[in-house]
């Protein structure tokens, strides 16, 4: 059910990986508008959808990439959302189950210094609710592009070329990843992490939270899911016509009719609530879309948890639903998926299937379970899934577990979490299991434990913590339509 909040997809679906996702078209999650994201965290939203609750949309929908998609008149122009098949029925950026989001982070590589910006998505062949903000870009700017998507299969579309001049992934050719693409992220992470080690860039400490743990990052087993590190923070404004608008204080005065829409993905559950609930803070940059203010994004997030994150380390791996190809393990995949988020190639003998998975469920299980008291008093990202943020990320692991298939790979319990839910479906209570999971098996096929069962701590191949470049797909080579996954995965917190 690709969420809606989504709850990651608010929540994983409750499929087993490879297998379609179920949605539930009458999730209704409120979530925290990200605009200032902290600033306002106390302020609750409803997502806004035109869809009907009877209706389910088509999931699979196509993404028009401006031309020069990394200059700065290319991210002021509104990207168009299309679908892939219209046999399988339309596709409206406002319909909060087809929603695609567009976010930006640049680095001026002469000083270091960050900031972010959030493209705006139209449909096809209509206009913005206001006009785009133009960022100001220098001439030493590298700009990354990452996308999001409430469906289940995001396509990018060429347009003049766009997916080549932008270095654009998809997937690998035949097989997209599913709710998430990237244009030239590892050129802009080999020029963050050469700031970072140059002094230029300075990564705020860890921090502790209320709970007296460290606060947590995007590769932290207490956080993850079925599929980390994936979607945005970017959201946008609707209007009851339909029409988008870029998230912005000045947008958000002028069009007093206009509702929030968001990315239900683990950026935002992290920055929007986790680390609320345990009085943590967020990396942010300037916002190039709303001056004035600071934001956070995918990419600071990434480069937040390579520094910070302790071992053991969380980093996706070759049974992600979206890495996988076809329902195989693919390294060619899970590999360029990880140059996109700042992450080295999967090392097989200190990386496996079994050691993920028996992370996820005692490491997971654990750090919910010490934090229920104060989740139990925060918001849940999705009410529609849970009603409060303790069950939320209760109903999300259990999903993970089932939708990773860890039951191949390590002993998991039958009921590993008691879920307890209303008439309406919606997890109002969860108690964990006490049963200890059987060690990894060395021989496992995905890849031999270390010895330590700890990843890579810098969660990079190279020793300057720089993911190899190589590793993006060669623009040269994509299609003007990047193929199309042959699988549906959905999450649980998205």
């Amino acid at each position: 059910m690709r969420d809606k909040f989504v709850s990651r997809h608010s929540i994983d679906d409750l499929q087993p990986c490879g297998n379609p996702r179920r949605r539930n078209s009458l999730l209704r999650p409120v979530v925290l508008i990200p605009v200032i994201l902290v600033a306002v965290a106390a302020t609750i939203y409803s997502v806004a959808t035109n869809g009907t609750a009877d209706a389910i949309p088509n999931a699979d929908c196509s993404l028009v990439v401006p031309p020069d998609p990394l200059s700065a008149k290319g991210l002021a122009t509104p990207y168009q959302l299309t679908a892939t098949d219209p046999d399988q029925g339309p596709c409206h950026e406002a319909n909060d189950a087809q929603s695609a989001f567009v976010e930006a982070t640049v680095i001026n590589t002469a000083t270091g210094a960050l900031s972010v910006y959030r493209p705006l998505v139209v449909d096809a062949g209509t206009r913005p609710a206001a006009p785009e903000i133009v960022p100001k870009l220098s001439a030493h700017s590298v700009v990354g592009l990452w996308f999001g998507f409430n469906g289940d299969n995001l396509t990018l579309s060429s347009r003049h070329g766009s997916l080549g001049d932008g270095n654009c992934a998809n997937g690998t050719r035949g097989s997209i990843f599913g709710q998430f693409a990237f244009c030239d992220a590892a050129r802009f992470f080999v020029a963050a992490n050469a700031a970072i080690k140059r002094g230029q860039i300075k990564i705020p400490a860890l921090g502790t939270g209320t709970d007296g743990l460290p606060c947590m990052t995007t590769r932290d087993y207490g956080l993850i899911d079925q599929d980390q590190s994936d979607n945005v923070i970017t959201s946008y404004l609707v209007r009851p016509d339909g029409s988008t608008a870029q998230d912005t204080s000045a947008n958000n005065a002028a069009l007093a009719d206009a509702t929030t829409l968001v990315n239900g993905s683990d950026n935002l559950l992290l920055d929007g609530f986790v680390d609320p609930a345990l009085g943590c803070s967020t990396f942010q940059a300037p916002d190039l879309t709303n001056p004035g203010h600071t934001v956070s994004s995918l990419a600071l997030n990434e480069l937040f948890a390579a520094a910070r994150q302790a071992t053991p380390i969380a980093l996706v791996p070759e049974i992600d639903p979206m890495t996988l190809d076809n329902g195989d393990i693919s390294k060619a995949k899970t590999n360029l998926y990880r140059a996109g988020v700042n992450m080295g190639p999967f090392k097989n003998g200190t990386e496996s299937a079994a050691t993920y998975c028996s992370e996820t469920l005692t490491l997971g299980a654990q750090r919910i379970q010490q934090d229920k008291n104060l989740f139990l008093a925060a918001p849940s990202p999705d009410a529609g899934a849970a009603n409060n943020l303790y069950t939320f990320m209760a109903q999300r692991w259990d999903a993970s577990l089932t939708n990773l298939d860890c039951a191949k790979y390590i002993n998991v319990p039958a009921h590993p979490v008691q879920l307890v839910t209303d008439a309406a479906g919606v997890v109002v209570d969860a108690t964990f299991g006490t049963d200890q999971p059987d060690q990894p098996d060395p021989t496992d096929q995905a890849g031999q434990p270390d010895p330590t069962g700890q990843s890579d701590p810098t969660g990079q191949s190279d020793p300057t913590g720089q993911p190899a470049p190589t590793s993006q797909s060669d623009p040269t080579s994509q299609p003007d339509q990047v193929g199309r996954a042959h699988h549906k995965h959905h999450h649980g917190s998205r």
